[in-house]
Parts: C-alpha cells; sequence; structure tokens
C-alpha cells in the first residue's frame, strides 16, 4: 500500500485564521510530490457558520472533516469544550483512517490534539511529526493562567516532555523555539528541525500610502500612523501600547490604528473610548491584507514577558513583505527580537518598558528616511528567505529525509 502523509488539524481551509490558512499551504505544498490527505474540523473561526463538505479535493489534497462544538472562542471554559470534542471526533476518524507506515504531521492546537495522535500512531504502526506552535506549559505560565512551580504546569510538563521524545521529529518555528524543545526531547536533540513561517510575498507588496484606501476611509493621511494588527490574545502586550497611546496623545502627529480580535479586545476598545489618537477595527478579510498592512507607517507587533520561544508571530513574516518597519515589544531572545535586529528593520523594546517604547515612536516618526531604509530592507529579507516556495523546500526535504 502506497505510504500516506496525514496533516491533522483543527482547523485547515475555508478557514483564513493563521493556523488553518498555514496548515493549508504546508498540505499543499507537500501534495506536490506525494498523496497528502487532511484530518481536520469543519470552520470555527473565521469561517464560523460555513457548512464545508465532509468530503473534498483540493489542490491535490484529500480532504475529511470532523464535527465538533463551535462555542466562542474567547471564553475559555467554552474553548476547552471546542477542543475536546472536536479531538475526541478526530481520534475516532483517525482509528479508522491512519494506516502502518504512514506519516502523520499534526500541529500542537488544539492541546489534547497530539497527545491523540501519538496514541494512534502507536496503535497503528505510523509515524508522526510534531509541529510546535505552542509551547506548553510555558504558555499557560506567560499568561498568568498558573505558575511555572504549580502541579498543572509540573504535569503538562511531564506530559510534554513524553510527547516530543516519541515524535519522529519536533519542528519548530525559530530558534528562540528550539531552546525550548531541546530541554524536552532529552537525548534526541537531532529530531529538531527549524522551519519557520513565511510571507505571502506576491500577494503583499510595498505600497502607495497616499492611495491607501484605508487611511483615505480613516481620515488617517496626515498622521504618523502605528498599527497593530492580528490576535489581541492573553499572550500579546497591548497594555505597553496603550500606555503608549495615553502618553502621546496630546501629540497631533500620531495614530494607533488596532485590526483584529481577541481575549483583548475588549480592554483596547474601552481604554480607547478616552484617547483620540487610536482607532480600533475588527477583523478584516486576508484578502485585504495588501490593503491594511499597507496603512501605516509602522507596525507594533507586542508580547508579554516570557514569551521568547512559545510562539512566533506569523504575522511578522506579510508585515515585512509590505515593506513596513517593526517596533517588537518582546523578550531579547526571542525569534522576532533575532530577525528585527538582525535584518535592521526596526526598534527592539522589552515588555514593561514604556519610557523606551515612547521614545522607539518618537524615534521613527522623527526619521522618514531612515523607515523608508529599514521597510526596503525587510522586504528583501523575505524575498532572500522567507518564500512559501523556500518554506515548502523545507518541509518537502524533512519530509524525505524520513524515508532513507
Amino acid at each position: 500500500m502506497q505510504q500516506q502523509l496525514w496533516v491533522v488539524s483543527e482547523i485547515y481551509y475555508p478557514e483564513e485564521t493563521s493556523t488553518g490558512y498555514l496548515l493549508t499551504k504546508i498540505a499543499e505544498g507537500l501534495a506536490r510530490d506525494q498523496r497528502v490527505r487532511v484530518l481536520c474540523g469543519q470552520p470555527a473561526y473565521s469561517g464560523r457558520g460555513v457548512k464545508a463538505p465532509i468530503h473534498e479535493s483540493r489542490n491535490g489534497v484529500e480532504i475529511e472533516r470532523c464535527s465538533g462544538t463551535t462555542f466562542p472562542k474567547d471564553n475559555l471554559p467554552l474553548r476547552l469544550v471546542n477542543a475536546l470534542t472536536i479531538s475526541l471526533s478526530i481520534l475516532l476518524k483517525s482509528i479508522v483512517k491512519i494506516k502502518r507506515g504512514d506519516i502523520v504531521l499534526v500541529v500542537t492546537n488544539p492541546p489534547p490534539l497530539p497527545f491523540i495522535i501519538a496514541l494512534v500512531c502507536m496503535l497503528k504502526g505510523a509515524r508522526f511529526l510534531l509541529l510546535i506552535h505552542d509551547v506548553y506549559p510555558e504558555v499557560l505560565a506567560a499568561t498568568g493562567l498558573t505558575s511555572p512551580t504549580s502541579l498543572l504546569s509540573r504535569t503538562v510538563a511531564s506530559v510534554n516532555r513524553w510527547l516530543y521524545r516519541r515524535a519522529e521529529r519536533v519542528i519548530v518555528l525559530g530558534r528562540d523555539m528550539e531552546a525550548l524543545a531541546i530541554n524536552k526531547v532529552g537525548n534526541r536533540r537531532d529530531r529538531i528541525v527549524i522551519i519557520p513561517n513565511w510571507a505571502d510575498h506576491t500577494e503583499i507588496i510595498p505600497g502607495d500610502r497616499a492611495a491607501n484606501s484605508l487611511l483615505n476611509e480613516l481620515n488617517l493621511q496626515d498622521k504618523f500612523v502605528m498599527q497593530y494588527a492580528g490576535n489581541m490574545g492573553r499572550t500579546h502586550g497591548l497594555e505597553y501600547v496603550m500606555a503608549a497611546a495615553k502618553s502621546l496623545q496630546n501629540d497631533p502627529r500620531f495614530q494607533f490604528l488596532f485590526i483584529g480580535s481577541g481575549a483583548k479586545k475588549k480592554f483596547v476598545e474601552d481604554q480607547a473610548k478616552d484617547l483620540s489618537n487610536v482607532t480600533v477595527l475588527g477583523n478584516r478579510p486576508r484578502s485585504d491584507q495588501q490593503n491594511f498592512l499597507n496603512a501605516c507607517d509602522i507596525s507594533i507587533i507586542s508580547f508579554v514577558p516570557g514569551m521568547a520561544g512559545v510562539s512566533v508571530p506569523s504575522r511578522m513574516y506579510n508585515v515585512m513583505a509590505s515593506g513596513t518597519p517593526i517596533v517588537a515589544i518582546a523578550d531579547p531572545h526571542s525569534e522576532l527580537a533575532l530577525v528585527v535586529l538582525e535584518e535592521k528593520i526596526g526598534w527592539l523594546v522589552a515588555p514593561n518598558d514604556p519610557v523606551a517604547l515612547e521614545r522607539a515612536l518618537r524615534e521613527a516618526a522623527s526619521d522618514p528616511s531612515r523607515l523608508e531604509e529599514l521597510g526596503n530592507r525587510a522586504r528583501s529579507a523575505v524575498e532572500l528567505k522567507y518564500t512559501l516556495e523556500a518554506i515548502n523546500a523545507l518541509y518537502s526535504k524533512m519530509i524525505t529525509s524520513l524515508n532513507r
């Protein structure tokens, strides 16, 4: 029987949410060289309400969809219910579908999913590859949901060591994530592979600010616009950005533009009620990225302390593709910080340092020629290192190495 490559993810096409979009592109890239099948759920995030076919073939990939609850994701208990129901549904289907000798690529979201796939692969004689999007229990500690020394953290750390050590390959998105993974794999360090995410560099290019429809719509053409676009989740340091907005509210040059949704969006909206220099918008479709990513002078990507290695922001690469300099609020050894400093494409500010953040923003606004230079470097780095073709080649190389 022909070896099959399975990609297992809670979300997949037609979802445009980050994980679903990324896994779709990875699967379709691998399908050029081999048979690829997907196990996933129904759309539950950006595609909520869409009923996708249970069986579908798209761009060379055979898709099998499972059913689960689709409660609102910003309610943590209901989100856990969603994770459990979709994981159980995928468990039942994977036991039937996965065969001996298959290779299974599974992502870490939702948290129960990779454990289920690891057990199924052990039962069926298949091999599994673990794609790390979030590192547990570190992400729980960083968001304050538990302490690093709690019984919960110790238990989660123990079961994750078991998971990492049974994976044929552990795929991490950055060097900081590799450092955390090394502590979990024991003497199997050679099984860790760094494969970053990429930019949609053909769809997203530097745009003419004067002709930007969003800036015109919001009447912000004469402002220095600082944009935060993406998930406003618990791991993102939006408190620091709002503190800077308050500090700069009497300077008529500056305008903060927030685009997205998440657990901290209400906080941003509540704070913005008293700030004329803050504009808050909801999610915009992925197809509009060329427009909204160019609707600013700089992009802000912000994390709470302790997030180095826990999550690498995929939005960074599309921001770079748009030729926009970045102000990174992050731990200095994070992949985000390393890229910004190595490529010389912006500023690095430590979390909880509002004075440094305000200084960076004022410095950015004072030197348009430097901003242009930083943006050009960002675009060049994407074209050299972070295209979908380059990343697809890394995934194909890894799969090929398994069969040697």
